[in-house]
């Protein structure tokens, strides 16, 4: 890996992506006692970062491939991006999806065209029903967070906002499969000075910190986190980069992922989903950390079902 391929990447998906604004709030930053930069991923095409990284895999595949169209599993926001990548290439879009992810993220993959099946809410079942659908269709998958393709388009929202603010001490991410974390992490040790990498983490759904802590990949027996998005568990090509560049997670409660989301939706007057509040609560959880310094935040997505409020 070097600074030549990350800068490639963000010039192939540039004219597929909308280049997200980076806000700022002096209210929430007295409340942290630190500078926050967030970079909104919550405007990106379909609602998230997921774009970056679904149009980049997709961008990779040969004209062949392309006929026989794309397979992902996802809760809700990698299944909207793969749909809307696939519009854009007019090819077709197989989506795997849990039973109990949010309607509003099922209508959106419709919306953009994805077929969606419909399984039980395990990692298990949603890899079987994948894989089912590359042997019947000839389908390529692409993995939501454990793809190499995927992991450094989604890095690209830290190469934009080190591009903005070079000076950052550090970038916090959501960690659910590990994708977006995993290019951050790649974006600020190449292109931020001296800026390192954390993420915030539900404690329900504990098992990227666990996996840190104990060298292996960990998984949650359970996930009862109101962040639906970060249900999942890490790969065997995300996590040796998040071992080798990520410099701690920390985990909340749900209350304080429920809190900064209304936080954000108050003060800086933006939907986000309950996953993309988990960085905030991270850095509010510890703030003495990062007291006085200058934090960038990934705001992963907005896509939140309207009718079932946490608040």
């Amino acid at each position: 890996m070097n600074k030549e391929i990350l800068i490639e990447v963000h010039k192939t998906i540039e004219p597929y992506i909308h280049k997200t604004l980076v806000l700022t709030s002096q209210a929430i930053n007295a409340i942290a006692e630190c500078e926050l930069f967030f970079k909104c991923e919550n405007f990106q095409k379909m609602g998230a970062f997921k774009m970056r990284g679904a149009t980049y895999a997709a961008l990779q595949l040969s004209d062949e491939q392309r006929i026989k169209g794309i397979v992902t599993h996802s809760s809700g926001n990698m299944a909207q991006a793969v749909s809307l990548a696939a519009q854009s290439l007019g090819i077709p879009a197989y989506i795997v999806m849990p039973e109990n992810a949010p309607q509003v993220k099922k209508d959106a993959v419709k919306g953009y065209g994805g077929i969606i099946t419909e399984v039980r809410s395990t990692i298990e079942a949603r890899q079987a029903a994948a894989d089912e659908i590359v042997t019947d269709k000839g389908a390529h998958f692409i993995h939501p967070s454990n793809d190499m393709d995927v992991i450094l388009g989604q890095g690209t929202a830290a190469y934009e906002l080190l591009s903005d603010h070079n000076n950052l001490d550090y970038i916090c991410t959501p960690v659910g499969g590990g994708g977006l974390l995993a290019g951050t992490a790649l974006n600020a040790f190449y292109f931020g000075e001296g800026c390192k990498t954390i993420a915030g983490e539900p404690f329900n759904a504990d098992d990227a910190y666990r996996s840190l802590e104990s060298g292996v990949i960990e998984k949650n027996d359970t996930a009862d986190t109101i962040a639906d998005g970060l249900r999942t568990h890490l790969g065997d090509i995300n996590f040796p980069i998040i071992q080798q560049y990520v410099d701690k997670i920390i985990r909340v409660e749900e209350d304080e992922i429920i809190n900064a989301m209304r936080l954000i939706w108050e003060r800086m007057k933006i939907i986000i989903e309950p996953s993309c509040a988990v960085p905030l609560a991270a850095i509010i959880r510890e703030k003495a950390s990062f007291k006085n310094q200058k934090v960038g935040i990934i705001l992963s997505g907005g896509n939140v079902d309207l009718g079932n409020l946490p608040f």
